[in-house]
């Protein structure tokens, strides 16, 4: 039975209780949608390290009744150096999957962090200092979480790609093993970081202390990454992708993110709707959906800088109808290509004041 959940003052939700707790407590303390946003992905960073982290991207929706909705886009470019010549001269005619080698983006998220508190320190009330939005996330990266059966599962299935990895034994293993599900997993390192970006400011990350050795230790296992690369990093407002939907304007980020298929998808759906979200008709008619909104994404989604058609023009309604003529009420289409597991996790938070947030982080 799908259910909604409702409230008329504040809410956060996570794919962790730890991580939504971190953001409700903020939100208890005084604080905005953005700043318990960022107390939650400063947790889920730490309590879900298999399916994001401070390595990774963010992504952010803003929305205020009466007011624009603002996306911030804080995905790490390339290295300078990564060039197919720079593979070639290892000796590779592609990029690995695993290894240092394959780290070749700037890890974007923690700029995101600070533009979104920007944002919000602008434009609505919210004052908390860093190191209360980072206080749970230090914390639990000193202390220990329970491993998940999810982390366990998945660092079972990674083992033989990542045992070499420099650091992932000492923390991962135990006994040359995956840590047992609720065993204690402790980050000391991700802690010195979080309570050295609290007390010195996100910046560092990317400008000062941090900075360096992330790009001192990238240079020494082989990654692509240098300072220059950090130094030069900046997150960014865009303009959010939108599109009606059974009457409602929604929402989602531009390219390079998958935020134009999501909007193919919920509108293609919501002109062959079933009746009953519990039958056959309900579970075909999303999946067909979901396939046309995939084969757009897979044909025409790459950089930004690059892409052939906008994105704005799959989302007009002549568009739409026309994908909607390709779907079969009851014949299934074949899947674009193998489905692969995903590395992300989607969290959200709203104040009493009508602060929404719709966050995405990556590993």
């Amino acid at each position: 039975m799908l259910e909604t959940k409702r409230s008329y003052q504040s809410m956060v939700t996570a794919p962790h209780h730890l991580a939504s707790q971190a953001g409700l407590d903020v939100l208890r303390d005084g604080g905005n949608a953005i700043e318990a946003m960022v107390a939650a992905a400063s947790t889920i960073a730490v309590v879900y390290p298999h399916m994001n982290g401070l390595g990774g991207d963010g992504f952010w929706l803003i929305g205020h009744p009466g007011e624009k909705v603002i996306a911030i886009q804080a995905c790490g470019r390339s290295a300078a150096i990564a060039s197919r010549d720079w593979y070639a001269e290892g000796g590779l005619d592609a990029i690995p999957s695993r290894g240092p080698l394959s780290a070749l983006t700037v890890p974007g998220t923690v700029e995101g962090w600070r533009l979104a508190l920007e944002v919000g320190r602008e434009q609505h009330v919210g004052n908390l200092p860093l190191s209360r939005l980072l206080h749970d996330a230090i914390f639990h990266a000193r202390n220990g979480v329970a491993v998940t059966r999810t982390l366990n599962d998945n660092t079972t299935s990674k083992l033989s790609e990542l045992t070499d990895v420099p650091g992932f034994s000492d923390v991962y293993l135990q006994d040359a093993a995956p840590l047992p599900v609720g065993a204690r997993l402790r980050q000391e390192r991700v802690a010195d970081t979080l309570e050295h970006l609290a007390s010195s400011g996100l910046e560092d990350f990317y400008r000062g202390d941090v900075a360096r050795s992330i790009a001192k230790e990238a240079q020494a296992v082989g990654s692509p990454i240098r300072l220059s690369d950090l130094e030069a990093h900046k997150a960014e407002t865009v303009a959010p992708l939108s599109t009606l939907v059974a009457g409602h304007t929604v929402y989602n980020m531009p390219p390079p993110t998958q935020g134009l298929a999501s909007l193919l998808l919920l509108a293609t759906y919501a002109k062959i709707a079933a009746d009953d979200a519990q039958d056959f008709d309900f579970v075909h008619r999303l999946v067909e959906s979901t396939k046309a909104a995939f084969r757009v994404r897979d044909r025409y989604v790459t950089d930004p800088a690059h892409m052939k058609r906008q994105a704005e023009c799959f989302l007009k309604q002549a568009q739409i109808a026309e994908l909607v003529k390709s779907i079969s009420l009851d014949r299934a289409a074949l899947w674009p290509h193998p489905s692969k597991p995903s590395d992300t996790v989607w969290l959200a938070a709203t104040d009493k004041n009508g602060l929404c947030v719709s966050f995405i982080q990556s590993i």
